[in-house]
């Protein structure tokens, strides 16, 4: 063989083996999904504890793109992702009407509780009646510690406020922060505030100051959350086929043991399927 020709067999054999390489590592990364979700079931750590259970079983990772629920279905809407594990069911419905989502599904749920100092200077602990905690709070000009980032728990927050025919925003004992859950309860700390938090985020929550649950059991406060599709009929690119894999293994009794099987301090913070007529306090 020429030394020309052998420096072109060679370097054709160069070509080939990246081309193939690169193929083999575009394969590997497609083995994921992106998953929008809320900063609860990240911050709460529930993520940390599925995913590799998932993971294991079939091979397929999960990326989370952790922001609020509202983030989290415009996101989707923008098909810029695969799935959805979100929790305000009225959003949920209007993703789904708008043909940006398919086959939403009851996954798990727990409840939000109402956090504040242990001085309660609006003297709401021990209510289970969540408007009059939030009544009492205005009255007092209670300082209160808002999410303001379109979360599930943002919307929760001011649906009750608007029930109570009130707007607070404005107002100088209330702050929106525009943060995580997490951001806003280290928040709360530090003005020693009033703060609407899911129960999974405060278990998990180490900085607590002197800050603890006031109010819980209101059947109001009850927080399911749903996984959605992002609709592949809609947003070709999507990785379908995987997505429904883990669509598929959250509502399998697999997926639902591992969830169930979650605990902080031995404490069960999600309940698996839809809520039932009483509320998952301890």
């Amino acid at each position: 063989m020429s030394a020309m020709r052998y420096v072109a067999t060679l370097a054709l054999a160069l070509a080939c083996a990246i081309s193939w390489s690169g193929f083999g590592s575009a394969s590997a990364q497609e083995r994921f999904i992106t998953l929008a979700s809320t900063t609860s079931t990240e911050e709460s750590g529930l993520f940390g504890h599925l995913i590799p259970i998932f993971r294991a079983g079939t091979g397929i990772d999960v990326h989370v793109v952790a922001v609020g629920t509202g983030q989290a279905l415009a996101i989707g809407a923008r098909g810029d992702a695969d799935a959805l594990l979100v929790h305000d069911r009225k959003g949920e419905d209007k993703f789904i009407a708008d043909r940006n989502g398919i086959d939403r599904r009851d996954v798990m749920y727990n409840d939000f509780v109402l956090v504040g100092p242990k001085s309660d200077p609006a003297s709401v602990k021990g209510l289970r009646d969540v408007q009059e905690a939030f009544a009492r709070i205005a009255h007092a000009s209670a300082s209160f510690a808002s999410r303001g980032d379109d979360s599930g728990t943002n919307r929760m927050e001011l649906r009750i406020w608007s029930l109570l025919d009130l707007e607070p925003r404005g107002a100088s004992w209330y702050r929106e922060l525009g943060s995580g859950m997490g951001a806003t309860l280290n928040t709360a700390v530090e003005m020693n505030a009033y703060v609407l938090t899911d129960r999974a985020s405060w278990a998990h929550f180490q900085n607590r100051g002197d800050l603890a649950i006031l109010v819980e059991g209101d059947k109001r406060l009850l927080n399911p959350y749903g996984s959605i599709l992002v609709n592949p009929a809609k947003w070709p690119n999507v990785k379908a086929e995987p997505a429904r894999i883990w669509h598929e293994w959250l509502t399998s009794a697999d997926g639902q043991a591992a969830i169930t099987s979650y605990r902080v301090n031995g404490e069960q913070l999600f309940f698996v399927g839809k809520p039932g007529d009483s509320t998952p306090s301890q």
